[in-house]
């Protein structure tokens, strides 16, 4: 079984963390559960996911990898179906920010007990900081990585309080900065370039909206070389 680069450090990340117990929401085709199982450090997941066509898929893989006894398939909207206890590791991934906020709110149920969660969000990332940060979670970890020419991040977040004092940190990591992360300097990189390049397209076109975009690309281009020079630990 090949997983991607960004599934292989998410079930690596969650085994690590986990005292033995994971639900895995989302869970499509069900490798992460079975990769989490061939960790050895994994004694029981719940691979959930609301579409009944993936979870079939997922329940295939299961049984061919022999694992019916220690991973369970649930239908399942978000954590809805998940009993307090059952997991104290959660793992959601390959959605939007808005929408794992949502399962995370609607999760509160079972947020008394899960210790650890571990989330890749596809897009929003500040809003979905923020969003951490209001529902009375802290971001411990963050990894970036690139996988088949896109940028994923991988936070490790636990209950607890955090704020951050820049903007820019929470749309692009405040522990990423502070690690200097190669993967972010390059990312942050190719954002400058790129915005550089937009705004110069926006100026030759001169229409309202190109000038109302311009003016919103400069501020965000702004935030892009604040985190850029912190990461350099330059002012």
């Amino acid at each position: 079984m090949k997983l991607s680069n960004r599934l292989e450090h998410i079930a690596a990340k969650a085994a690590e963390v986990t005292e033995g117990y994971v639900a895995d929401v989302g869970t499509d085709h069900g490798f992460v559960p079975i990769r989490l199982m061939e960790s050895g450090r994994v004694k029981h997941v719940v691979a959930m996911d609301v579409r009944k066509g993936p979870l079939e898929r997922a329940r295939e893989h299961v049984r061919e990898y022999h694992m019916e006894d220690r991973i369970e398939t649930r239908l399942s909207d978000g954590l809805k179906e998940l009993k307090p206890g059952e997991a104290d590791t959660v793992v959601i991934a390959g959605m939007g920010g808005e929408l794992m906020l949502r399962i995370l709110r609607d999760g509160g149920h079972v947020r008394d007990c899960v210790k650890h969660y571990i989330l890749s969000p596809q897009s929003e990332l500040s809003v979905f900081r923020h969003g951490l940060e209001e529902l009375g979670l802290s971001i411990a970890e963050e990894q970036m990585l690139l996988d088949e020419g896109k940028y994923y991040v991988i936070l490790h977040v636990s209950p607890g309080t955090m704020h951050y004092e820049h903007e820019y940190e929470y749309r692009y990591g405040a522990d990423l900065i502070r690690k200097q992360d190669p993967v972010l300097k390059e990312f942050l990189e190719r954002e400058l370039v790129q915005g550089k390049e937009l705004l110069e397209h926006l100026s030759r076109t001169g229409t309202d909206g190109a000038k109302k975009r311009a003016e919103s690309l400069e501020k965000e281009l702004e935030e892009t070389k604040e985190a850029y020079h912190a990461l350099q630990g330059t002012d």
